[in-house]
């Protein structure tokens, strides 16, 4: 009579609820599911192959899928611009920003007390960002390094795809596109907090005033909006404080705008005059974080055009204690207005129920 070990049962039921999870975050099924799991082990788990052969797959094939998307999509830029585009996009800083973004750490199976302080460090800096900061952030705008298991979990489960679809890359590309978006493209790549807190007191009238001084080694930066103190940032590095300082600020800025937009959201919804506003998506994940709900996943549903123009539609998976919502948005030429229309309808449903 074989016995069963209950350490052992739950160590492969967990590791088949990773599997599910994560077939439907990519919205791919395995066909050979041991390659998921080679790509969720780490090497201090022991006894089990590490992602580590994956990783080093998964580095090469995202650079040329990148490669390839960044050529097709902008014609007139030249091989430096194209260099550094490519650079940001698979940086470890956004790489791991994207792990954090989908919560990819906790399917790791590791043996780290260390590592586990580490990412938690780093994941508790990034969610105290803005939601449009989190996935393409591609400079150190914190206090805290990236961790480099976490690029490493997302090169490896793209290595997993990528062997698993017999080396498809264009295919690789469809189904993980989707949770690197938003794409870093030549438009944003030298955004930062500090540009957008700028624009977003000059649209709304506001004065500011950005003050910088030092105690011993360490850098402090003040914000100040309408001469009120707004933002607090510190580092020996004097750019991330200032980074740090005016990230703080569009927090708190945000937050004391929150409570009037969910009212007058929720009455133009009602009275059928809301227009989409492209704060939709960062207020439906406000929403979902309030209510304790999994963050929205959203997947790219339809491309349609060449590729200069191309339009797409998206939709966006809301999942409440009781249910689970799926709405697409309307098409459009760039994916974070296409997650933006989707996200918008999404609080038309749940906010009126319509």
């Amino acid at each position: 009579m074989k016995r069963s070990c209950p350490e052992a049962e739950e160590r492969d039921g967990g590791l088949r609820r990773a599997v599910t999870e994560i077939e439907r975050l990519l919205g791919y099924v395995f066909r050979d599911q041991s390659l998921l799991a080679e790509a969720l082990t780490h090497s201090s788990y022991p006894d089990h192959r590490s992602y580590q052969r994956l990783e080093f797959v998964g580095d090469a094939a995202l650079s040329l899928a990148i490669t390839n998307h960044l050529y097709l999509t902008n014609p007139d830029l030249g091989p430096g611009r194209l260099s550094a585009l490519r650079a940001a996009n698979i940086s470890t800083e956004k790489l791991a920003r994207v792990a954090v973004r989908h919560r990819l750490y906790r399917f790791l199976r590791r043996n780290s007390h260390a590592l586990d302080q580490m990412v938690f460090d780093f994941t508790n800096l990034v969610m105290m960002e803005r939601e449009e900061e989190i996935g393409w952030a591609p400079y150190g705008g914190s206090t805290v390094k990236a961790p480099k298991v976490l690029a490493d979990i997302v090169e490896s489960i793209a290595a997993a795809v990528y062997v698993d679809c017999n080396f498809d890359l264009e295919l690789l590309w469809k189904v993980f596109r989707g949770i690197l978006e938003p794409i870093i493209t030549s438009e944003n790549m030298d955004e930062q907090p500090v540009t957008t807190l700028y624009e977003l007191c000059q649209k709304q009238g506001r004065s500011i005033e950005i003050k910088n001084w030092k105690r011993g080694f360490v850098n402090i930066t003040n914000v100040f909006v309408d001469g009120d103190l707004m933002g607090i940032g510190c580092s020996e590095q004097k750019t991330i404080a200032k980074l740090n300082a005016a990230r703080d600020a569009l927090q708190k800025l945000s937050a004391l705008e929150e409570g009037d937009m969910d009212v007058e959201l929720s009455s133009a919804i009602a009275n059928g005059t809301a227009e989409e506003k492209d704060g939709s998506k960062q207020k439906l994940n406000q929403y979902c974080s309030k209510k304790h709900w999994i963050m929205p996943i959203y997947k790219i549903e339809k491309e349609e055009g060449p590729a200069h123009s191309k339009r797409f539609i998206c939709s966006v998976q809301v999942e409440t204690k009781d249910c689970t919502f799926i709405t697409f948005g309307d098409p459009k030429s760039r994916v974070k207005d296409a997650e933006n229309s989707a996200a918008f309808k999404m609080l038309s449903d749940i906010l009126v129920g319509r």
